[in-house]
């Protein structure tokens, strides 16, 4: 007899493979087209499965105890920043920390420091009964910028027209660097209340924090991403290694370095950003994966996972009923960290960090400056060390009303920071463009042709898709019919401008067929195949389980591409 097994297992899987789903169908359209970040979708919809909602995740079932539940979610954290971060050093450029050291030292040094400083000033002028060193220790955790929420605004449609990508770059290493750098902050604030005194907190800080935490990160990262780019190297060469197996060596990567890190007692998340940047120090492992996707795609579905988790975890009902501050303080707290937490102490410096070339981009990196998985990851470091400080076997007071105060405060602050940055360019976007399109709708009485483009009386309309057009099958056997008689020659205008040549795309692409492959012949070089695939100009590896190339393609360096 058939009977449902409505086991948490099978709700679980349901739930997370039905959204993710159901989110790829139109994830095009809300990330390029509405610029709404997949962490404050993701966010809402584990407060949707969550127990204060419909109740479909229950991670507290799941654990058991709370302490559990404060482990799984310290570990997934430290598993998704660790392969972060990973990726983050491999997308910079060759010896990017070496030859943009002096706007790092700026980032990480100076103005990280004031933005905790200014954080912790906040949070302790905000929270009723709390001192400044604890106060400090809040501040320590919402400094460091999070690489994951930063990607929304360095990659996509949106990154490509509006920021230069001398400042994607540096947006991407100090998040990357300031994440594993927060750890120091956050050891100095445990000294100081663990010990009390401050040249004794300042003596274990430098000693142990600095010279084992911090530097044999930097020394471990690097040598193991080092290490790791030779043997991948040699591998490559003798052809030991598949497509897949070098694909994914970055993301094996991470876990290696986040585990052996944890045994020694280091700075993980630290050493997978400098090995990420070791593993790509001659850009090789870069370019030969550009034209990959299994990366972004692991990417995708761990940011996806976390925020999932971040909605069903978080203590929602604590924001309005806590011991430690109220929500009437908790909201304009919220406010004053998103406004004066980074973008006063970036604006002061923009002028000598020549990546920030104007007022309106140094406002752009001092607003974006997102907190997330990172200051998570930071809140539960503390917690589990919070619970060791005990008298008589039982959790002491001031550290149990810490606990608290840093379970409200940052959870809070990093919702806060989420929904803000995740509804900003959206709402930016609309508040500039619904303006212009009422005033046109309500001045324009008579339709006017799209004029993007306009030489003489001659218009070039602007295309309108990005993947394809939607058409009717009419349409379409119409315009498979004007592709066939197009093939050798074009009725498309050209325009002239100087020495350039601008045609237009559609002809171009209708006409790509025919016109290289005269064109080609009259230079000498073989003709591409139609249908099959084009090789990216950067990679010249070829793979033993590769499919055989086509005879006759070009690699970058003119070499002729042959089978076997």
């Amino acid at each position: 007899m058939p009977t449902l097994a409505v086991t948490n297992f099978n709700i679980v899987c349901s739930v997370l493979g039905g959204f993710i789903t159901l989110f790829g169908l139109v994830s095009y359209l809300f990330k390029e087209k509405f610029y709404l970040s997949e962490a404050l979708i993701s966010l809402l919809a584990g407060v949707t499965f969550s127990p204060h909602a419909t109740n479909f995740v229950k991670p507290l079932e799941y654990t058991g105890t709370q302490a559990n539940l404060n482990a799984v979610t310290l570990y997934f954290t430290r598993l998704v920043l660790g392969v972060q971060l990973v990726l983050a050093g491999v997308q910079l450029p060759s010896r990017y920390l070496q030859k943009e050291w002096k706007a790092l030292a700026l980032l990480l040094g100076p103005i990280m420091t004031l933005m905790w400083i200014s954080s912790s000033l906040l949070v302790w002028a905000m929270v009723p009964n709390l001192s400044f060193l604890y106060a400090l220790a809040i501040g320590a955790c919402v400094t460091p910028t999070d690489p994951v929420l930063s990607n929304s605004i360095v990659k996509g449609k949106f990154a490509d027209k509006n920021v230069p990508k001398d400042l994607q770059k540096i947006i991407v290493a100090e998040s990357g660097a300031n994440d594993g750098l927060g750890l120091y902050l956050i050891k100095y604030t445990q000294h100081g209340g663990e010990h009390g005194g401050a040249s004794k907190a300042f003596g274990l800080w430098f000693g142990e924090t600095w010279g084992y935490t911090i530097i044999l990160s930097v020394i471990y990262g690097f040598a193991v991403g080092w290490i790791a780019k030779e043997l991948l190297h040699y591998a490559e060469e003798k052809k030991f290694v598949d497509r897949e197996s070098f694909l994914v060596f970055a993301i094996t990567l991470a876990l290696f370095i986040v585990g052996t890190c944890g045994m020694i007692g280091s700075d993980d998340v630290l050493a997978c950003f400098v090995a990420g940047n070791a593993f790509t120090w001659d850009d090789w492992f870069r370019l030969e994966t550009l034209d990959d996707s299994l990366q972004p795609t692991i990417d995708m579905l761990l940011n996806l996972s976390i925020f999932i988790w971040f909605g069903a975890v978080c203590p929602w009902p604590m924001f309005l009923t806590n011991n430690v501050i109220p929500i009437y303080r908790l909201i304009p707290l919220g406010i004053l960290i998103l406004l004066f937490r980074r973008l006063p102490v970036v604006f002061a410096f923009h002028k000598i960090i020549h990546q920030i070339e104007d007022v309106r981009q140094a406002i752009f990196v001092g607003f974006f400056g997102p907190i997330g998985v990172s200051a998570v990851f930071y809140l539960y470091i503390s917690l589990e060390f919070l619970e060791g400080i005990e008298v008589g076997g039982v959790q002491r007071e001031d550290a149990r009303h810490l606990s608290e105060v840093m379970m409200v405060v940052i959870w809070f602050l990093a919702i806060c920071s989420i929904v803000v940055h995740g509804l900003s360019i959206p709402l930016g976007k609309l508040g500039f463009f619904l303006p212009r399109t009422l005033s046109r709708a309500f001045s324009s009485q008579v339709p006017t042709p799209d004029q993007s483009f306009a030489i003489g009386d001659r218009i070039r309309s602007s295309s309108a898709g990005v993947l394809r057009d939607r058409r009717g099958k009419s349409a379409r056997s119409r315009q498979q019919s004007t592709d066939v008689n197009s093939v050798s020659t074009s009725t498309r205008p050209l325009y002239r401008i100087g020495g350039s040549v601008i045609r237009d795309s559609n002809a171009h692409t209708r006409t790509n067929t025919g016109a290289n492959t005269s064109n080609n012949s009259e230079n000498g070089t073989p003709a591409q195949v139609p249908g099959t695939p084009i090789i990216a100009p950067e990679r010249t590896i070829r793979f033993p389980d590769d499919p055989d190339v086509v005879v006759g393609s070009v690699a970058s360096d003119g070499t002729e591409l042959r089978n076997g």
